[in-house]
C-alpha cells in the first residue's frame, strides 16, 4: 500500500541519499532529491513535499541555514523537517529544534528508526491537514447557517428578496447567488390543477409513472 507521502531527502553524500531514497521508496514513499541546500531551496519553489528530511553539515548552505528560510516563508513553514545530523552536542540539537525542526536523527543511524520517525511525523502531518480541511467545512457550514438565520426582507406583493447590498432581485436569483445552486422552474400539483385543470391529471399520473419505473430500475 502507498504512503503517498512525498519525502525532500537533502545530502551533500551521494550515497546517503541514495540509501535513504532506496529505504523511502521500498516503503511506499515518493521521494526528491537535493545535493546541497541551495537545490533543495530551488525544488521547494516548485514543489510542496510532505516532510524534510534535512543534513545539518552541507558547504555553502547548510541544514540550519535551510531551515530558517523555510520558517521565514510561509508557503514552507508547515512542512515538518527532520534534521539528519552527526552533531550529538546537546546545544546543537537544541538550535535545530529552536529553529523549528520536529526531530532528528543521528548518523549512523539504523533503518527502523528512520522508518519510525518518518511514519510518525507523517501521519502528524496528515492529522493536522485532516483538522485544516474540517475546520475550513466547518466554518463554510457555520457560514450558510448564518444567512439562513438572518431575516430576509421580501416584497409581500412581488415576493422579490433585498440583499444585503439593498438591490431587489427574484427569489430564485437570491438562492442562486447566496448557495451556489441552480435552479430550474417547474409546477407544484395545485398550480398545475388552477392552470391547466383539463391535462393536469394526466401530467401528474405521467410523472409518477416515470418515478416509479426509475425506481424499479435501481
Amino acid at each position: 500500500m502507498k504512503n503517498k507521502a512525498k519525502i525532500l531527502c537533502v545530502d551533500d553524500s551521494p550515497a546517503n541519499l541514495h540509501f535513504i531514497s532506496a529505504v523511502l521508496q521500498k516503503n511506499g514513499y515518493e521521494t526528491i532529491l537535493a545535493g546541497n541546500g541551495e537545490k533543495a531551496l530551488t525544488i521547494l519553489e516548485t514543489e510542496t513535499p510532505t516532510l524534510v528530511l534535512l543534513d545539518v553539515v552541507m558547504p555553502v548552505i547548510d541544514g540550519y541555514t535551510v531551515c530558517q528560510k523555510m520558517q521565514e516563508n510561509e508557503k514552507w513553514r508547515e512542512i515538518p523537517v527532520i534534521f539528519l545530523t552527526v552533531r550529538e552536542k546537546t546545544e546543537e540539537i537544541v538550535k535545530g529544534f529552536e529553529i523549528g525542526a520536529v526531530d532528528y536523527l543521528t548518523k549512523p543511524f539504523q533503518i527502523a528508526e528512520l522508518l519510525a520517525r518518518v511514519n510518525t511525523h507523517v501521519r502528524l502531518k496528515n492529522l493536522l491537514q485532516q483538522k485544516e480541511d474540517l475546520i475550513q467545512k466547518l466554518q463554510a457550514a457555520q457560514k450558510e447557517i448564518n444567512h439562513l438565520n438572518e431575516l430576509i426582507p421580501i416584497c409581500a406583493n412581488c415576493k422579490k428578496v433585498r440583499s444585503d447590498d439593498g438591490f431587489w432581485q427574484r427569489v430564485e436569483d437570491y438562492i442562486s447567488h447566496m448557495s451556489g445552486a441552480q435552479l430550474t422552474h417547474s409546477l407544484c400539483p395545485e398550480c398545475l390543477h388552477e392552470l391547466y385543470p383539463n391535462i393536469a391529471d394526466k401530467v401528474l399520473e405521467r410523472t409518477a409513472k416515470k418515478k416509479e419505473d426509475a425506481k424499479n430500475k435501481e
